[in-house]
């Protein structure tokens, strides 16, 4: 076999090898985008609009998903035990900024029963301990955990007779009693402020820290009534939704 190529089979093999190059080249540039890192501890399909806040936020500052910035999203599905794997990932990744959805609970100035649940089955043995327990009320703390199971809070809530208070809406529609918190998807918006500017190079320990301002109070009257509670008026004025 001839090891010479003529002018025509050289260009014949360079054009033949184009096809496989350019993606390449195409995704050592696309690389060459700074990278944010997304951790949440529930599912992509419930954090859906708060993922588009985030992206919102973003956009503010001058960053488009796919344009001049890329996000890697990592979903740990309401399982904690692969959020450390999780975040080791995006290190490993070399992200340039992780925005992640961890709130600390706070601790109250009163002798308090702690009650755990990590599984469905969890729940119903927590609200039965609480019956047991005889508690005046209870207040659900901020969870990934919690936060996609809602409805089923609710009911069992107003199944134990419990006056609950919660974060989300959606946990008072199911017969909570009441729901107290920031507006979700605002901060999901600010959280896409924040990584923006620290990928444009600003210094996290320079940018102010900024605190929800708009905060929501739903009350579920008719729960309410079947607790023997009566709401004061002038909480019912300052709610935002009186379900009745």
């Amino acid at each position: 076999m001839s090891a010479q190529l003529n002018r025509r089979d050289f260009i014949t093999l360079l054009g033949g090898s184009a096809a496989v190059l350019w993606p390449l080249a195409a995704r050592a540039q696309q690389q060459a985008l700074p990278v944010i890192g997304f951790l949440n501890g529930a599912s992509a399909w419930e954090y859906a609009h708060n993922a588009d806040a985030f992206r919102q936020g973003l956009s503010e500052t001058g960053y488009v998903e796919g344009r001049n910035v890329l996000v890697e999203y990592r979903w740990a599905e309401g399982h904690y035990e692969r959020l450390p794997e999780l975040a080791a990932d995006l290190i490993r990744r070399q992200v340039t900024v992780i925005t992640a959805n961890t709130e600390a609970a706070p601790v109250a100035k009163a002798t308090l029963h702690i009650v755990h649940a990590s599984t469905e089955r969890d729940l119903d043995t927590a609200f039965a301990t609480l019956a047991q327990l005889r508690a005046h009320a209870l207040v659900i703390g901020v969870d990934g955990f919690f936060n996609t199971r809602n409805e089923e809070l609710g009911r069992l809530a107003l199944r134990y007779a419990v006056p609950a208070i919660f974060l989300r809406r959606n946990f008072v529609a199911a017969g909570g009693l009441m729901s107290y918190g920031e507006n979700i998807t605002e901060t999901y918006r600010l959280a896409g402020v924040y990584a923006g500017r620290i990928v444009r190079g600003e210094k996290p320990a320079d940018l102010p820290v900024l605190q929800a301002t708009k905060f929501e109070l739903m009350i579920n009257l008719k729960t309410a009534k079947a607790l023997g509670l009566t709401v004061p008026l002038p909480l019912l004025g300052r709610a935002d939704e009186v379900i009745e």
